[in-house]
């Protein structure tokens, strides 16, 4: 007999687990920066408290004030005194680094390849599932903030809407595995030029893919999720190689 609902595991929650005891540090800094560089926490937003995102990573304070030192220093977030203060994501981030710069083709493909077979997994799979309405209402929302994304905060809105689709399928393991490719594509993505044409086109596709999950054709959301990576993957490959 089948049991209750499942509750959908967040990206936050897939991002902020606890990190490996032998580089805590690095991996302290690598959570942060995914989570500011994906939009889990968005722009002008605080951080978690200090003492809840030292134990949700499992590293220790000092550990933790040393990974937000840096992030701070490479102009990701600001700390702020007072009753109201804590670590806040900056409203502007650190531009990327020059377009333009050539990519190993066997790295770019491998990560293409991880891509596919995890968001379209991904969207085939939260097609499947019974959404909750708070499912329903996450994937429209993030849709909704997507396309009304200006150039300059598209690519983490981007970023949240595939993380969402991601989160509405429940497991954990494939949110972390999906935020984990999300990285390496968008480290890519910024060695390019941001394309307004492929903007518009990149929204419609969104609207497809979600229409097909919210309606539960999962062939639909899989073939729509494929058509709309691969677009992203002949830029890179455009750009990069």
């Amino acid at each position: 007999m089948r049991g209750g609902p499942v509750r959908g595991v967040s990206a936050g929650e897939a991002l902020f687990r606890p990190v490996r005891a032998g580089n805590a540090f690095e991996e302290t800094v690598e959570r942060l920066l995914q989570a500011v560089r994906l939009g889990v926490v968005g722009a002008g937003e605080r951080l978690p408290a200090e003492r809840e995102l030292a134990e949700r990573l499992g590293v220790s304070r000092v550990t933790l004030r040393e990974a937000i030192r840096a992030l701070a220093d490479a102009g990701y977030v600001v700390s702020r005194r007072g009753r109201y203060g804590g670590t806040f994501v900056t409203e502007s981030l650190p531009v990327p680094r020059a377009a333009g710069r050539a990519a190993n083709p066997d790295a770019l493909e491998d990560a293409l390849s991880l891509r596919h077979v995890l968001e379209t997994g991904a969207a085939e799979l939260a097609a499947a599932r019974s959404l909750t309405p708070a499912d329903r209402r996450h994937l429209t929302s993030t849709l909704a903030e997507a396309s009304a994304a200006g150039i300059d905060d598209y690519r983490r809105r981007d970023s949240r809407l595939h993380l969402a689709i991601a989160e509405v399928t429940a497991s954990g393991s494939l949110t972390t595995a999906v935020a984990d490719v999300r990285m390496r594509i968008n480290q890519l993505l910024d060695e390019i030029p941001l394309l307004e044409p492929n903007l518009e086109h990149s929204n419609v596709q969104h609207e497809a893919i979600v229409d097909a999950i919210l309606s539960g054709d999962s062939g639909a959301a899989r073939h729509a999720m494929a058509e709309h990576i691969e677009g992203t993957a002949s830029l890179l490959r455009g750009f990069l190689t």
